[in-house]
């Protein structure tokens, strides 16, 4: 290779730290599979959920709940890839719509150029772990559920005994 390269734009600097988290998440989960099987998965969602746990509770900002917290994080993460995403306050908590998912879109795109994927679909490990992360770091009276619609997702961060937030 020849010459100087140009500077990256922005656009590009994005889709290039998409592709080399993409990578690099494909082969840690290709890793523990391989070595570990579905027993090192399982460890590696509960040290994974434990690491952003205790990151999430240094990161709070004053005055924002820790439910409040991982809801907005979990958002920005699915808008990193330009998912279809809205929250909605509930009268017992949060809702956050995730309509059309640019994760699981990614990764079709890249299935289609020939990516060899770990996993045939990304939600149930995503699901796994973001509730895993929930039960380390919300306040423990709230739940955190998600169900599955369609290319996309409804999570859920609910108290039962409140009537609003």
């Amino acid at each position: 290779m020849t010459g100087e390269m140009s500077p990256l734009a922005p656009a590009e600097k994005v889709d290039l730290w998409r592709q080399r988290f993409f990578e690099a998440q494909a082969a840690a989960e290709e890793f523990v599979l391989g070595e570990h099987g579905e027993e090192g998965l399982a460890g590696w969602i509960a040290a994974n959920s434990r690491i952003t746990a205790e990151l999430l509770r240094a990161q709070r900002p004053d005055g924002v709940s820790a439910t409040d917290h991982f809801m907005t994080r979990l958002q920005r993460q699915l808008l990193l890839y330009d998912s279809a995403v809205s929250i909605e306050p509930q009268p017992s908590g949060t809702v956050l719509r995730n309509a059309d998912c640019g994760i699981l879109r990614y990764r079709k795109e890249a299935a289609r150029a020939g990516v060899v994927l770990t996993f045939s679909s990304p939600c149930p490990y995503c699901q796994e772990l973001n509730t895993a992360i929930a039960a380390r770091y919300v306040e423990p009276d709230v739940k955190v559920s998600c169900e599955q619609a369609g290319d996309g997702c409804t999570w859920r961060a609910e108290n039962p005994h409140s009537s609003h937030r």
